[in-house]
């Protein structure tokens, strides 16, 4: 389903809307809304941020970063990105702003990231110097490496105490390092904004133990967040067959891949020891069958009052939005939105600064899509 391609000639802030072309409600069960393409053409975007401009920076697995401005005018190519590989679930991943931006003009995103031993996942930052990245630096880099074309991760998130988490996949033929701790295979990581190690990360004084990690036992976790109210990490993670999780990423703990999972092998078969051991977390949330899940948001806006606080959650396979209402650290209830309206893989789900929910659709012709209320 293509949408139209809105024009708008000022910053997010303050859109006025036109009508949608052959313009259609979308009833969901708390709310009315409309959907609009505000860019297209992009390859396979799989991370989105918002300059203070309105604009936006969106990432392009292909390798490619572009600027797209707020009436939705896709920019040439970006230059002074590193080497990039792009092959696979590899290329150029999540993107976003330092917290004070404002005055220090950072921008952080990751990367597959080719090397001696095959590729990883890497991090970096870099300032925007008119269509090119000035001040480039690499500033962590998954250890080791191995010649693997999945299971790369990411999700940049900051904590808001000058830290921030990366989410690591357990690059899928090394499924067993996810348990281990001298790997970052399967793991978040906490490092400071300049890449140096938190003195208060749990695994700080463990011999034997990469400085860096936060969590462990994960198995590729493409979806991250801050809960608005907490302050604590929630993340999605993709699960074999079966067995996508959502879970509260806390220091120091087990989060249990491969030894317990939800999910099954590819083509059947039994993974692991079952579905609960003792000193393993088990997630708040999980998908039977898989959904593939992708990025996600807490809503805390204010044009759509009954989603305020719930979690939403993009996914890929089964090409829908889902909402989950959140109490506490419980999921009351899920709901599945945009599958027969849109029918899209979906690799991310933005909040916008103007309050608004915005969609990477990932395909070779990528959309940025709005989700507005329908009045």
């Amino acid at each position: 389903m293509k949408l139209r391609h809105l024009v708008c000639a000022c910053a997010l802030a303050s859109i006025s809307l036109a009508p949608a072309l052959n313009a259609k409600t979308i009833d969901t069960e708390r709310a009315e809304i409309e959907l609009e393409t505000v860019a297209e053409g992009l390859k396979n975007p799989w991370g989105l941020a918002f300059l203070p401009d309105g604009s936006m920076l969106v990432t392009e697995r292909v390798g490619t970063m572009r600027k797209v401005s707020a009436d939705g005018q896709v920019g040439e190519p970006i230059t002074g990105l590193p080497e990039i590989f792009s092959r696979g679930q590899g290329g150029l991943l999540d993107i976003a702003l330092d917290p004070d931006y404002a005055n220090n003009g950072w921008i952080y995103f990751s990367y597959s990231e080719p090397g001696e031993g095959g590729n990883s996942t890497a991090l970096a930052r870099a300032k925007l110097n008119g269509n090119a990245l000035a001040e480039f630096e690499r500033i962590f880099s998954q250890q080791p490496k191995v010649s693997s074309n999945n299971h790369f991760g990411s999700r940049i998130v900051f904590k808001g105490d000058g830290t921030l988490f990366l989410t690591l996949g357990e690059r899928y033929s090394r499924k067993d390092d996810a348990q281990t701790l001298d790997n970052h295979h399967g793991k978040v990581i906490r490092i400071k904004t300049d890449g140096s190690v938190p003195a208060d990360n749990p695994f700080v004084n463990t011999e034997g133990a990469l400085p860096e990690i936060w969590s462990y036992g994960h198995r590729n976790m493409q979806g991250a967040t801050i809960h608005p109210e907490t302050g604590e990490l929630w993340s999605g993670e993709h699960g074999a067959q079966g067995g996508d999780e959502l879970n509260i990423d806390r220091a120091g703990l087990n989060y249990g891949w491969p030894v317990v999972t939800y999910g099954e092998d590819y083509g059947g078969g039994k993974i692991g020891e079952g579905f609960k051991k003792e000193g393993m977390e088990t997630p708040v949330y999980y998908w039977l069958p898989s959904l593939a899940t992708a990025g996600l948001t807490f809503y805390t806006g204010d044009k759509f009052p009954a989603w305020k606080g719930d979690i939403f959650v993009a996914s890929l396979r089964a090409e829908t939005l889902s909402r989950l209402d959140i109490e506490g650290e419980r999921v009351l209830h899920e709901e599945r939105m945009l599958t027969d309206e849109l029918g899209e893989r979906l690799r991310h789900v933005v909040q916008g600064p103007d309050g608004y929910l915005y969609l990477l659709t990932d395909a070779s012709d990528g959309q940025i899509i709005r989700i507005t209320p329908a009045d």
